[in-house]
């Protein structure tokens, strides 16, 4: 008789107890969940490349700083990035889900920087319903989803400072006729997309001009010129295109403003970022690497802000040397009916903005993860492509590069000029941002 009613004391103390909510809280996957929603949105809204590794960037950094108060590993960016004040602190002595915090103020951001916010949202419900359904105490997620929306507001606030909503009124690239200068391409002849990025604000980099590679290949339309050459090499190219070059051009193509046109009918093939890309690679190296939700977290917020800095290293050059793109140039001077494999970005050729951002992002994640760090990257399966692997983030980052040439979109000088510009940036975000109160082995980093 006693053990019965021990046994019921016991039953009912245990159906009164909340579950432990930590391991489901604790599980990265809604981390990138979400940050593949915002991605999925982008592609959606057609969002232009600089302008997807700003949203990236800030919504990063948002679930990073988020996390950081709850964390002896872990130390703020405010201070170490532009302008970034303090984060304000969560309460003393009160119960919070970090993770719960991050997600909210990733999302939070995400959605205020994007267009169509109701796909992310069934994203994000179903998300925190997992929370909610995990045991969590509602005083606790209640609390935790404040505190990220006092984080995002405090990261959205130090955003609107950048400089970007001031240039959506700057005047619209105006085209030369100075021989050599851009000019709109086919079909959809765009204008030129952000001509004035070089104003936003950077996130580490001094200042835009910083890492200023080496002038282009001057100009010249003499067949014994070394511009001559360089488009020839391209043209040539592109002619005797292997099966294997056609497939790395078109994997790492990422082009947002690509157009089908069928007679008088035009339409455009929704396609993710260069920056999204890496994103996504990102994801898919915490994946393998086992990495927790505080240093996938990390992983993001550190390859973000290589990314937003690369863009604006790379479209600085680019509005500076406003070069003419081998489209134009061959089918003016070499051949009239030549079309290149890929549709040419609407904006000048030099440098490469694949092969910067490539090589930048490739450094943080060398750094992160490891040199020799092999992948299989399946970001473009959803987009009818096979997945490919690569030995290292470098090997891919080269692989981007040289597809612009196989394209027929770049010049050799762009891929490769961009490629060293891309990692002096990488480098320097590398260099001064700190993300660790204490030096770790970089095996731990992975593990923990």
């Amino acid at each position: 008789m006693k053990r019965i009613i021990l046994l019921c004391l016991f039953l009912a103390g245990a159906c009164g107890r909340q579950s432990d909510y930590r391991p489901v809280a604790a599980n990265p996957e809604s981390l990138h969940q979400v940050m593949k929603a915002i991605t999925d949105r982008m592609v959606h809204d057609i969002f232009s490349p600089p302008v997807a590794s700003r949203v990236y960037a800030y919504s990063a950094i948002a679930a990073y700083e988020a996390l950081v108060p709850f964390s002896d590993k872990f130390v703020s960016l405010s201070g170490q990035i532009k302008h970034l004040p303090a984060v304000p602190q969560p309460e003393k002595n009160q119960e919070y889900c970090p993770e719960l915090c991050a997600i909210q103020s990733l999302y939070k951001v995400g959605r205020q920087l994007i267009f169509s916010e109701s796909n992310l949202d069934t994203v994000y419900n179903k998300v925190t319903e997992t929370f909610r359904n995990s045991g969590m105490p509602k005083k606790v997620f209640d609390r935790s989803v404040q505190y990220g929306n006092v984080v995002a507001d405090h990261i959205l606030q130090w955003a609107s400072g950048d400089n970007y909503h001031q240039t959506r009124s700057f005047p619209k690239y105006s085209i030369s006729d100075v021989p050599g200068t851009w000019k709109p391409t086919p079909p959809a002849y765009f204008d030129a997309i952000e001509p004035h990025w070089n104003k936003v604000r950077t996130f580490v980099m001094d200042s835009a001009s910083q890492f200023a590679p080496p002038p282009p290949t001057p100009f010249s339309a003499e067949k014994n010129s070394r511009f001559y050459k360089e488009a020839v090499e391209v043209y040539e190219t592109g002619n005797r295109l292997t099966d294997e070059q056609k497939e790395i051009a078109a994997f790492w193509d990422c082009n947002p403003f690509a157009m089908q046109v069928h007679g008088h009918v035009m339409f455009g093939i929704k396609k993710i970022s260069p920056g999204g890309h890496w994103i996504n690679i990102t994801a898919e190296a915490c994946r393998k690497a086992n990495s927790d939700f505080f240093t996938a977290t990390e992983a993001y917020a550190c390859v973000a802000i290589a990314l937003a800095d690369a863009f604006i290293s790379c479209w600085d050059e680019k509005y500076r040397s406003v070069l003419i793109r081998p489209e134009t140039y061959i089918n003016q001077y070499i051949d009239e009916n030549w079309v290149p494999l890929l549709q040419t970005p609407p904006f000048p050729e030099y440098t490469s903005g694949h092969s910067v951002i490539s090589a930048a992002a490739s450094t943080v994640l060398t750094k992160l993860f490891g040199d020799g760090f092999s992948f299989t990257d399946s970001t473009e399966v959803e987009f009818g492509l096979k997945p490919r692997s690569f030995t290292s983030f470098a090997q891919a980052a080269e692989e981007a590069a040289i597809s612009r040439m196989y394209g027929g979109i770049h010049y050799r000088p762009a891929c490769e000029n961009g490629v060293v510009q891309g990692r002096k940036v990488g480098q320097w975000v590398v260099e001064h941002i700190n993300t660790r109160k204490q030096p770790v082995a970089l095996q731990t980093r992975i593990k923990q």
